[in-house]
Formats: C-alpha cells, structure tokens, sequence
C-alpha cells in the first residue's frame, strides 16, 4: 500500500488505517502478528493509564511513553514502505531487463532462422551447378575438339561459355559461403544471448522474493500501526487533556470506524455487481456483444478466463511509456474498466507475488503450471485480495483495478508468461479461447 507523502500527519495516519482495514476485510494480514518491541505486551494498558493520572511525576512519564511508542509506530510503518517500494523497484528494474533481453534474443534467433533458411538455399543452387558443371566437363568439350576439328568454331563457344558458366560457380560458391557464415554467426549470438538470459531470470526471481519479503513486514508494520496507534493516542489525550476518554469509549468509537469501513466496502461491490450486469455473460468467452465492453471473468471451454471487463487500452510491444516517457517494451496488455473493477485470475495456479512491484504498482503473480504464469499489475491500495502460498481458482478474484506505479488511469496491466519470458497476451490468450 502506498500512503501520499503530502498528507499531514494525522491524516495520513487515518488513510492508512482506512486501507488497512480493508486489507483485513479480504484476509490478507490475518497470519501477521507484530514481534519484538512492537508486541502487545509492550503497550500501556487503560488501568496503567488511569492509574497514572494520580501521580503528576508518573502522568508525565506515561505521557513521553506512549509518545515514543506512537513515534516508533509511525518510523516502523514508513521505514517499512519505503522499504517495500524500494524492493518492487529493484524487482521490477530486475524483470524489464530480462523482458527487454529476452526480446532481442527472440529477434536474433527468428534472424539466425531465416539466414539458416537462406543459408540453405545458396547451398542448394550450388549444388545444383556443380551437378551441370559435372555433366559438361572441360574434358569433354577438349575431346569433341581433337576429334571434330570441323567443329571448332562451335566447340569454341562452348568453351566460353564453360568458362563463364566457372565464374558464376565461383560466384555462388562464395554467397553459399557467406550465407553459411552469416547464419552461424546469428546462431552463435543468439546462443549468447540464451545463456545470458539464464542469469537474468534468477535475478528477476531473485528481487522477486525480496519484495514479497519486504511487502510482507510493510504490512506487518501497517497491522501494528492500525492495532495500536488510535487507542495510544485516545490514552495520551486522556493523559493531557481533561476530556472523559474512556476504554469504553474508544472500543466504540472502533466499532464505528470498522461499520464504516464495512458500508463503503458493500458499496464497492454493489457497484462492481451493478456493473457487471451491463456486460455479457460467461459464456462469451470476453467477446464483446453488440458493441458493449468485454466481460470481466468470462469463461472459455479451455477453463481460461478473461481477467478483466473493459477494452484494451494499450496493446503489447516496444512503446514510448505514457508514463516514463522512454521508448521501452510494453510486457502486457491494458485493459480498462473502471477503477475498483474486479479482477480475476485468469487460470487456476498459486499466487507467487502479491505487494509493491514498483512501476507495476500493486501486482499478484500466478504460477499457473507448465511454466506458464500470469501477472496483474496497477491493483488500487488495500485491493490485494490474496497472498503468497495460496492457491487460486480460475474465475476467482484477486483484486481490483486501481492506477498505482507508473500509470495514468485506472486499468489491469495484464501479462502472460512463458517459462519466465513476456509473450504477446493477445494470440496467447485467443488460443485458449479468450478475447481481450
């Protein structure tokens, strides 16, 4: 989750734990109970609180605690995010290097196809002379000379034309020469360029796990800070003011907050389901119908799934980024919905990433199996619905369209995978029966 640096303290704070919350909702922090100095155990209780309001020297002292603790709070949190998005960063710098890597290898080896191809042919065409030249030997025409002196002048013709017949040999010999050079000279780069690519993707999948690690203690740290922080500050304005802040009190102003939490999540749905009434139905396989959008979660006879509603945005291949402004490779398709859209995986497989992925923003990788994989990237804050180790279904959703990392709008980045390289979505996808 990413909180605006320009959102004053206090605000911030109540933006976090509003995203937190329905972080929560989805069960993704169930699993994470904060450790070390941040346990439950060292936290002030409300009968530690009120009992030092009798003691000027002790309510003096419970005040600068429960300030160090908030401190501490608000340092872990940030220190964590800023940790996170570092680590998407390295990870997503990491996996465009080895898309952009994979993609000139693919362009060598379809190169070192075609000049094999070639290569082939010129050897061809020479062959097929040498078998001509065989046939009419010098030899033969020096011997219809000496034994058809009457014939000379015809025989003399034929000479040259032998000879010039030797020099277009020659000539062909030497492109089948160079063709054949050329071709293993593509080859051999092309084989460069695989085995380089080999270390890339353990760098890729390296950085990966790193931010998977480090998106795991940010939301540790947001957990802590959504547990704790209001009830320390409810207890030091009891402590500093004389207003009648009591656990009670505070329990429910909880209760109220997670209602409202609750509302505006039933809101988002009834909207997305309102939505999705407007789109066709599963069985149009995301093709749109008379000129409506493609349905999102729309099944094939594949078992495949359109992982998105919307159009596309932005088609896969080398692009000026709208966002970076550098000429770079598109790893995916865009597809655009509106914001908070769900979004569904598209096969079954295991999640292997969910958290920061830098300029992908929020984003949940699948290991679909056979080496196929499938990523989601630009999932709005706190719209992460699943996490790392778990198994999904396909149709099943795990997130919803937001505009994080380097985008302009909100929309899926949608990218398919093939033993770790980025193919085109698009004829990926319409072979298993899929339109998007």
């Amino acid at each position: 989750m990413t909180i605006p640096s320009s959102l004053p303290a206090r605000p911030r704070r109540r933006f976090l734990a509003a995203g937190v919350t329905v972080v929560l909702a989805a069960g993704a922090l169930v699993a994470l109970v904060p450790t070390g100095a941040a346990s439950a155990a060292s936290y002030p209780t409300w009968d530690d609180v009120q009992a030092a309001e009798h003691s000027q020297a002790a309510q003096a002292s419970k005040v600068s605690e429960i300030e160090d603790l908030i401190g501490q709070l608000e340092s872990e949190s940030s220190a964590k995010q800023k940790a996170a998005a570092a680590a998407g960063t390295a990870y997503q710098t990491a996996q465009t290097n080895y898309d952009r890597k994979a993609l000139e290898q693919r362009k060598l080896q379809s190169q070192a196809d075609a000049a094999e191809k070639t290569a082939d042919a010129s050897e061809a065409q020479a062959g097929q002379l040498a078998a001509q030249l065989g046939r009419a030997s010098s030899d033969s025409v020096t011997t219809d000379l000496l034994t058809e002196p009457a014939g000379s002048g015809d025989l003399l013709y034929e000479l040259g034309a032998m000879s010039k017949l030797t020099e277009q040999a020659d000539g062909i010999y030497s492109e089948a020469s160079q063709d054949r050079g050329t071709a293993q000279s593509l080859a051999d780069k092309s084989k460069v360029a695989e085995q380089a690519l080999g270390d890339l993707a353990d760098e890729a999948q390296t950085k990966m796990r790193a931010a998977q690690g480090a998106a795991d203690q940010a939301q540790a740290a947001v957990a802590a800070q959504t547990a704790n922080q209001d009830r320390l500050e409810a207890q030091l304005a009891l402590l500093t003011s004389r207003t009648k802040t009591t656990q009670a009190g505070y329990e429910k102003g909880v209760r109220a907050e997670k209602a409202r939490q609750a509302r505006l999540a039933a809101a988002r749905a009834a909207a997305a389901a309102e939505a999705a009434k407007a789109l066709p139905p599963a069985a149009t396989g995301g093709v749109p119908a008379a000129g409506g959008a493609p349905a999102g979660g729309a099944a094939a006879a594949s078992g495949w799934v359109r992982p998105a509603a919307g159009f596309q945005s932005s088609p896969y291949g080398l692009r000026v980024d709208p966002y970076t402004h550098v000429y770079t490779l598109h790893a995916g398709v865009d597809l655009a919905p509106a914001c908070y859209s769900p979004i569904y995986a598209a096969a079954s497989g295991t999640v292997t990433f969910a958290g920061n992925g830098g300029g992908y923003g929020n984003e949940v990788i699948l290991d679909n199996g056979g080496g196929i994989s499938t990523a989601y990237g630009h999932v709005v804050d706190g719209g992460i619905m699943v996490s790392a180790g778990q198994h999904v279904t396909a149709g099943q959703q795990i997130a919803q369209v937001g505009s994080t990392g380097w985008s302009t709008g909100c929309h899926l980045h949608f990218e398919t995978r093939v033993n770790g390289a980025a193919v085109d979505p698009v004829p990926f996808m319409a072979a298993r029966g899929i339109s998007v």
